[in-house]
């Protein structure tokens, strides 16, 4: 649940990159920005947050982040956000975050159906791109948001790692 959650999440970030135009002025912003100023990734802002890795989503990369939506968020069994926020269970969060990051820029027409792309977490996820794109389940709902260091491509569900 946790997992298809995230991924609605990253849906949804890429839907929103998707219903607003970049200026020249908004190419400077990092992936932490983009998604600050998308407005529906309050739950996944302060995930990085606590997780403590603002930092690194704002350096050069380049990544991709796979982003779900506070939506996504919100479609995960009561408690459970709450619970990974708490200090005690950084490392999980952690985990789970990085499971939504491939370190290096990754735009849709790289994609191909059956690709596996390795994540920061260590694990793989698995991309389809027959009757649209998903990510190990999660469908993408917006694409190639551009941001300064790298690429958010928004998905309905929070995905999980093996753990």
């Amino acid at each position: 649940m946790i997992r298809r959650t995230f991924l609605a999440a990253s849906t949804a970030v890429m839907m929103a990159g998707a219903a607003f135009a970049m200026s020249d002025d908004d190419k400077a912003m990092d992936i932490v920005d983009v998604a600050v100023d998308a407005g529906s990734f309050g739950t996944l802002v302060a995930a990085v947050q606590a997780a403590g890795l603002v930092e690194t989503l704002k350096s050069e990369g380049p990544f991709t982040v796979f982003a779900p939506t506070d939506e996504a968020f919100a479609a995960l069994p009561a408690g459970t956000v709450e619970d990974l926020l708490k200090p005690e269970n950084k490392d999980k969060l952690t985990a789970i975050l990085t499971y939504h990051v491939i370190p290096a820029k990754v735009m849709s027409g790289d994609l191909s159906n059956g690709m596996e792309a390795a994540t920061v977490q260590g694990s793989s996820v698995k991309i389809m791109t027959e009757g649209g794109v998903t990510v190990d389940g999660a469908t993408v709902t917006a694409a190639d948001i551009e941001a300064s260091n790298g690429v958010i491509h928004v998905i309905d569900t929070v995905i999980l790692p093996t753990m």
